[in-house]
């Protein structure tokens, strides 16, 4: 079993139709839903029960070559079985992965990725494998979760 939630705040500034752009460039989710926060602040949560929501996820990480950075970040962030990752809103925007540590490192606040799983391990190993010189040591298949 997976879960997958995201969560990003929508600013008086921004538009709801571009930070689901933002999110959906990095994973698909099933849906949105949209809480009023007060002040003109929104936040948009989107989930899934799917492991081929990270597919994105999982090819950006390849192609921008940051499986190393990704994992250790991964491992850093874990919880019992529960792993929390935060995304560069505007780098998401434009289709960029830039993972951050603090939520003050992206200006508009992050897009806040949880993944809860059983399998959380297999998981990390599916997107983020060990590599070395920068290529993966080996390749898993998508974990059956």
């Amino acid at each position: 079993m997976i879960k997958v939630r995201v969560e990003a705040e929508v600013r008086p500034t921004e538009e709801v139709e571009k930070v689901k752009k933002a999110i959906t460039n990095i994973i698909d989710v099933d849906d949105f839903n949209i809480i009023e926060l007060g002040g003109g602040l929104k936040l948009l949560i989107g989930e899934s029960n799917s492991i081929r929501s990270l597919l994105k996820l999982h090819h950006i990480l390849r192609v921008e070559r940051i499986l190393d950075t990704a994992r250790s970040v991964m491992f850093k962030s874990l919880i019992n079985n529960t792993l929390t990752l935060k995304i560069h809103k505007q780098s998401a925007f434009i289709g960029k992965l830039s993972l951050i540590t603090h939520d003050d490192e992206s200006p508009l606040g992050p897009i806040t990725i949880t993944i809860t799983s059983d399998k959380i391990r297999e998981v990390i190993d599916w997107l983020a494998p060990k590599t070395s010189k920068g290529r993966p040591l080996w390749e898993r298949d998508m974990p059956d979760v």
